[in-house]
């Protein structure tokens, strides 16, 4: 059932989490801790952790000053900018609850996702605040508006009125923040749609804060620590420093992923706690980014399979200065070792992990340690992190199964979420006795190590034999030829599902007749008869979510609709 595996150095598999904290306090306790040190670049705009707080608690205060407090729901509908953290921070401290809207969704989209949680305010930008006019949520008492930066660039729309611009509430005073328990919702983050239907998914403060101190002590070798008025923090612990793990208050990292995406929104708990400084990044661009790594000297990043890919198709990415990256975390699908190779070459003195996680776990349940390269076996998605029990379960009966079969992948810990939101009956499916249902099929090997072998929805049942979609994937991303793939089962009258790839080829290849029947061959030789892929159909971009997860139910439904 649970974890074996403990990081070099580390005393024990429990932290002491602290039992006041809520994540202000961890902004506070940063602020104290790193004062004038830079938390956020964003262009020309700089803050630093006292102005960050500062700027936090005045947002507060305008929003009190407005009918804005405690348990009333504020949605950040915007992009990745200085002010996205600003905001988020700065409704916390007025004992709101923050919603992350994709500022992309549709005005139908955004406003059943508003009007689900029962947002009171939208915290929007000029590039979407016309979306927010167009949605017209019921219920919704104030909107305001930030300011461009060179991150999220925009033009406020003329014929959108009836807003407060943020700079009115920052103008106010800094004020001590509202009083919250670690019992209090502190998230309403949706769901990223997968398989279907978004849901917004209960997370405390108490989970938030939990989630962040297990992954900046697993990626730090550090402790909890709280200073004299409670702000929370890490201590370093010299026996579990390595080449590769984060220093505190010396750490800077580039914000690639989503913000609104509940990896981005607990990610930034993470990286203030640990004193890092994070740079904004915009609309994606690769030779922009490999610029930002080589001026701002990043020392840690994360991003998708599909990340890599275009940094690598970067011209003269060899030459460029990478040497500051330490770590780089991936996500959302494995990637190849091919390619694995390649970032491996550009980024010579980073050391390459994977994680494991989901919106219901706050966003991680496993990770890999940073002690070298062949410490974790390969395929693995690491190792419980602190206070993390993973058992794998029979999906029919709930039964635990032993070591190294494969069956759905349950977990418990601090940061296992408080349910659905006005979802009771999904709540008790989902999260029976403590334990959260991921819907994902995986293993655990004899040493405590997490495989994933798919989603327990993505199952293909050929013939009545058990189809893994990504074994298949696995085998496909190690031809030379692909990209990114995704395998689905397609319905058979006669073998009741079939597995058909979707398959994303390299630059430097073309889609064929012929290149189809190879790959056919090249899985093939590789997996039992039943197993074997039936049909290729190539596409030049497969669907995702913002984080990166490929959605199938999108190509399921493209297939339907060209077969």
């Amino acid at each position: 059932m649970t974890r074996t595996y403990l990081p070099p150095g580390q005393p024990g598999f429990h932290l002491e989490y602290p039992p006041k904290g809520v994540i202000g306090d961890v902004l506070a306790g940063s602020a104290r801790r790193y004062g004038d040190r830079v938390a956020i670049r964003d262009g020309d705009l700089s803050l630093t952790y006292t102005e960050l707080y500062d700027a936090a608690l005045s947002l507060a205060a305008g929003l009190r000053e407005r009918g804005i407090g405690l348990g009333d729901v504020v949605s950040l509908h915007q992009p990745n900018s200085a002010w996205f953290t600003v905001t988020y921070f700065g409704v916390l401290l007025a004992g709101g609850v923050v919603t992350p809207t994709n500022p992309t969704l549709p005005p139908l989209a955004l406003k059943e996702q508003l009007e689900e949680v029962g947002a009171a305010a939208v915290i929007s930008h000029p590039s979407t605040v016309a979306t927010v006019r167009a949605a017209d949520p019921a219920g919704l008492r104030l909107t305001v508006v930030v300011e461009s930066t060179e991150a999220a660039p925009g033009d406020m729309p003329a014929e959108v009125e009836d807003h407060v611009p943020l700079r009115d509430l920052l103008a106010h005073p800094p004020e001590p923040a509202t009083a919250v328990s670690p019992d209090d919702l502190a998230h309403l983050s949706f769901t990223g749609g997968t398989t279907g239907v978004s849901k917004a998914v209960r997370l405390l403060h108490r989970n938030v804060v939990a989630n962040a101190l297990q992954t900046v002590c697993w990626r730090t070798g550090s402790r909890p620590v709280l200073d004299e008025e409670g702000g929370i923090g890490v201590e370093p612990i010299a026996e579990a420093a390595t080449a590769y793990t984060g220093r505190r208050g010396d750490e800077a990292s580039v914000a690639i992923a989503p913000l609104y995406h509940a990896l981005g929104m607990a990610g930034q708990v993470g990286g203030v706690l640990a004193g890092g400084q994070t740079t904004m990044f915009g609309r994606f661009d690769s030779v922009r980014l490999a610029r930002v790594i080589e001026e701002r000297g990043i020392t840690s990043m994360g991003g998708s399979p599909a990340l890599f890919h275009a940094l690598l198709a970067v011209p003269g990415i060899e030459e460029a200065d990478l040497r500051s990256v330490r770590s780089i975390l991936t996500g959302a699908a494995p990637i190849d070792a091919a390619t694995q190779a390649r970032i491996a070459e550009i980024f010579p003195n980073a050391l390459i992990t994977e994680g494991y996680g989901l919106t219901e776990a706050t966003t991680v349940l496993t990770l890999h340690p940073l002690v070298g390269p062949d410490e974790v076996p390969e395929g693995s998605c690491g190792a419980p992190i602190f206070d993390t029990e993973i058992s794998i379960r029979d999906a029919s009966n709930g039964q635990e199964l032993a070591r190294d079969e494969v069956g759905e992948v349950w977990a418990r810990g601090p940061q296992i979420a408080d349910g659905y939101w006005n979802h009771p009956e999904r709540t008790a499916e989902q999260f029976p006795g403590g334990w959260l249902r991921t819907g994902d099929l995986g293993r655990m090997d004899a040493d405590g190590w997490l495989y994933l072998v798919g989603r327990a929805k993505d199952l293909i049942i050929y013939k009545g034999y058990n189809v893994y979609p990504a074994m298949l994937e696995g085998h496909l991303a190690s031809h030379p030829a692909v990209a990114q793939a995704s395998v689905i089962g397609v319905p058979d009258s006669d073998a009741g599902e079939i597995p058909v790839a979707y398959v994303m080829v390299r630059r430097d290849h073309e889609p064929s007749p012929d290149l189809a029947a190879e790959l056919l061959e090249h899985v093939a030789a590789r997996v039992a008869p039943y197993a074997r892929l039936r049909g290729i159909e190539f596409i030049e971009g497969l669907p995702t979510t913002p984080s990166g997860k490929v959605l199938k139910t999108r190509l399921r439904e493209m297939h339907v609709l060209t077969d």
